[in-house]
């Protein structure tokens, strides 16, 4: 197998399936990582999904992501919009990263609009549901695939 990305997942993502499906869809949190693991494995990458509900342990996860990771795709959930910690711990880690959200978040409340990971993030893949992840993954594949053949990330 090629190049192992970590697919990270914060808070309440656990409940996907059940949590506001009209928000977030009726698909599963499994069903989304089935999904992430075939679009990788059809180019090649590897997968490491994980979810947690803690802050300290997202950060614990990127820190890990540096010595054995090529890029990070992470759904941060709430964090997202509060969390300079997980921004900090992206950008230490200088890996890349693609944000990837399961709704619109700028058709959402007003406060969703800001992302502390943008800034780190090469891309942001919003608003199409379980199939953002695997758009995330083609994403990382081409930023990976770059990096590997001297090219840009």
């Amino acid at each position: 197998m090629g190049s192992k990305i970590f697919v990270l997942n914060g808070p309440n993502l656990n409940l996907l399936g059940i949590r506001e499906p009209r928000v977030y869809g009726s698909d599963t949190l499994d069903d989304v990582r089935r999904l992430a693991e075939e679009r990788a494995a059809q180019l090649g990458l590897e997968i490491d999904f994980r979810q947690s509900n803690s802050e300290g342990e997202l950060i614990d996860w990127i820190q890990e992501a540096r010595g054995s990771a090529a890029g990070i795709v992470i759904n941060a959930g709430a964090y997202t919009h509060t969390s300079v910690a997980l921004l900090d711990a992206l950008a230490a880690v200088e890996l890349p990263v693609v944000e990837v959200h399961l709704s619109n978040l700028f058709r959402r409340e007003t406060f969703r609009h800001h992302s502390y990971i943008a800034p780190v993030a090469a891309g942001l893949i919003a608003g199409f549901g379980a199939r953002g992840y695997a758009l995330a993954v083609e994403a990382m594949a081409s930023i990976v695939g770059r990096a590997a053949s001297g090219g840009s990330a």
